[in-house]
């Protein structure tokens, strides 16, 4: 695409959650509406499903507009009150309106499918207003049409179209974007993006980061269409976002990105270096994965095996449930690319940001606390009995351990393992090659009640993963994909610490390993502090493992226990910074 000069440099505020520098060319996500949309018949017995499908896509809708409505009212002058306005508009027009119920109504009679239906009642509503030769109803025409946009953006999550046409040196720019959609990225096209929506924790924030991508959340406003095709510089680290940018500046940040790009290269030369502290303990290092396309990064970057593999992937952008046989394609190509280094495996951990709409609607009043990751797999056994089965199978061909997300008591671990006992009974009737002896199966610790309670699940797990990410957002009562409150997501709060202590001790007392699988396993400002408190596995995105070990290599891992010490024994969150960042400083 070449690119579209001639205006003045606009700079856009936001928070960086992926290092790095992207320049490339604009492509506003959102102005992709007016693609067609699908058109059919609905077999009898699928009507149900898709008016819940329709119903789903209202949802999501209402919750998008209550995130700018919140945004709106930070906005200065009339420009706040006016966008206000029409977003309560826009929120009225979702809550049981004749457009809602008109297209519930032609799914159920019609039997058609939730976008051509929605399409049909658009159509008609607007072709009613327009007749009247009012312009106030003419202008409820453009927001009837608008919604209508949204919610076909909704109901076509899974849709790689409007991702399918980018150019190279693409910069996505959007409203939100959900972990699904940044799965569509193709790194080879993509170089960066940046939303309004999102906090720094969120799960499309973790995406970019294992992609690599420079990214921005929290933008403080949205290029117009008109700026489509321009230049534009995303700063993942410094959180500005920049469009048109002016001679002076382009130059400065393409200084920037090559200063970058060499010390990762510098950093590189570390792969093949052992992750040792200067006073000779080992630390092993293991890489987080979003998609399998990233194993090539376990090698290059030196990473001992995959300490935590994100199965959500083979559940999104499809419309039906992935099958045994495809799970166990896609892990026995993950174990044999490995060559020997572990596989560690999560069950499914779907609900709250990270939806499938093969799974069908399930989010509950409060995605974050509802149905989701383990409570779902138990809920649904015959999900969890097709992850252990393709498993166990690829385990065949080497190691594996399974994960399980979100336990908060005993009495799932025993229900998985009788549930995994079913599974091997079937595979031996079978005569299926499967793991022997069987993986390891391990409890993900990020809720505060799994940690308060590590002693006793400890006894019934074979290792540990604690999954600072989530324990700081349950600790703290914070959703860390909101941007309005992603300032107080702290994990140096003395509340996560004594958890992340509590339960790291319950595991040594026990025996079992622990590691930290967090995005703060991957900053090496919290290095320090985690092996300090006898930390001695990280897992983190496979780029951030040269920058990790490099800290590890410089360490001398007696005062880092002795430093941790002090800082377990402080309870302002201030302090605590403070006293780690000093710590860093020093033995830097």
């Amino acid at each position: 695409m070449t690119p579209v000069t001639g205006q003045a440099e606009r700079i856009f505020d936001g928070l960086g959650v992926s290092p790095g520098i992207a320049i490339g060319i604009v492509h506003l996500h959102d102005q992709h509406d007016d693609a067609p949309v699908p058109h059919y018949r609905l077999a009898k017995d699928t009507v149900a499903a898709e008016r819940s499908r329709f119903a789903a896509a209202v949802a999501t809708a209402e919750q998008q507009i209550s995130k700018l409505q919140a945004k709106a009212k930070d906005l200065p002058g009339a420009s706040g009150e006016e966008l206000g306005y029409m977003l309560e508009a826009y929120r009225q027009m979702l809550d049981n309106s004749r457009l809602t119920r008109g297209v519930d109504k032609r799914i159920a009679d019609e039997r058609l499918n939730a976008e051509a239906a929605l399409q049909r009642e658009i159509t008609e509503i607007v072709a009613h207003f327009e007749s009247m030769g009012d312009a106030y109803l003419s202008a409820r025409a453009d927001d009837i049409k608008d919604i209508g946009r949204r919610l076909t953006r909704n109901l076509d999550r899974g849709n790689a179209g409007p991702f399918g046409q980018l150019s190279k040196n693409a910069v996505v720019l959007a409203e939100e974007l959900s972990p699904a959609d940044t799965a569509l990225f193709d790194p080879a096209l993509v170089a960066g993006f940046a939303t309004i929506l999102g906090g720094p924790a969120s799960h499309t924030a973790i995406m970019a980061r294992s992609l690599g991508l420079p990214a921005v959340v929290g933008m403080s406003g949205m290029p117009s269409s008109s700026q489509a095709g321009r230049v534009v510089i995303v700063d993942g680290s410094g959180g500005k976002v920049i469009v048109n940018p002016s001679a002076d500046t382009l130059a400065d940040y393409r200084k920037r990105r090559a200063d970058l790009l060499r010390q990762r290269r510098k950093l590189h030369l570390l792969r093949k270096v052992p992750a040792v502290t200067k006073d000779g303990v080992e630390i092993t290092l293991e890489a987080n994965l979003e998609l399998p396309s990233e194993v090539g990064g376990v090698s290059n970057y030196g990473a001992a095996g995959i300490g935590l593999l994100r199965t959500e992937f083979i559940f999104m952008n499809r419309a039906n449930l992935p099958s045994e046989e495809e799970q166990t394609a896609i892990l026995s190509e993950l174990v044999t690319k490995l060559d020997g280094r572990p596989l560690t495996v999560r069950t499914l951990d779907a609900g709250a940001d990270k939806t499938a709409p093969a799974l069908g609607r399930f989010d509950g009043p409060n995605p974050s606390l509802g149905l989701r990751a383990i409570r779902l797999s138990l809920k649904r056994p015959e999900l969890l009995e097709t992850q252990l089965a393709a498993i166990l199978r690829a385990g065949a061909l080497g190691p594996v351990r399974i994960l399980l997300p979100m336990v908060t008591n005993v009495g799932e671990l025993l229900t998985v393992r009788h549930i995994l006992d079913g599974v091997v009974h079937r595979l031996k009737r079978r005569k299926v090659p499967f793991a022997l002896p069987l993986p390891p199966i391990g409890t993900m610790i990020e809720v505060p009640g799994a940690a308060l309670a590590a002693d006793g699940l400890a006894q019934h797990s074979d290792f540990f993963a604690i999954g600072t990410n989530d324990l700081t957002q349950y600790t703290l009562a914070i959703d860390r994909t909101d941007e309005q409150v992603a300032h107080l997501y702290d994990s140096l709060h003395p509340a996560v610490l004594r958890l992340v202590q509590f339960t790291t001790e319950a595991a040594l007392r026990a025996r079992i390993p622990v590691s930290v699988c967090g995005e703060i396993a991957g900053d090496p400002r919290y290095t320090a502090l985690l092996l300090g408190l006898g930390i001695r596995e990280l897992s983190m995105a496979s780029s951030r493992i040269p920058l990790v070990k490099a800290r590890i290599r410089e360490l001398d891992l007696m005062a880092a226990t002795r430093r941790a010490r002090v800082i377990m024994d402080q309870s302002d969150t201030g302090r605590i910074a403070q006293l780690l960042d000093d710590f860093n400083e020093k033995m830097g």
